[in-house]
């Protein structure tokens, strides 16, 4: 089972909350109206990224994302999926 890096840019987020219901393991409603990466570390200016294992879940919600917010790359290949 390989590892992906999710990268989320909460600036670029509306808060349509597709990836809260697709991987509420990993996206969580915020009180600003957008989400949060649960266990991320903070890239700065809005940027926040996780390692995990979840690659069904998390393909889901990237590609889900009407604004493209949520990239996912494959840290085997460093190949970005989403």
């Amino acid at each position: 089972m390989g590892k992906f890096k999710v990268i989320y840019d909460k600036n670029s987020c509306i808060g349509a909350g597709a990836c809260v219901v697709l991987s509420p393991d990993i996206f969580q409603p915020s009180d600003d109206g957008k989400v949060n990466l649960l266990g991320a570390r903070d890239l700065g200016n809005e940027k926040f990224e996780l390692i995990t294992n979840s690659k069904e879940s998390i393909l889901e919600a990237a590609e889900s994302c009407p604004v493209q917010a949520i990239k996912v790359i494959d840290l085997d290949t460093e190949k970005e999926l989403i």
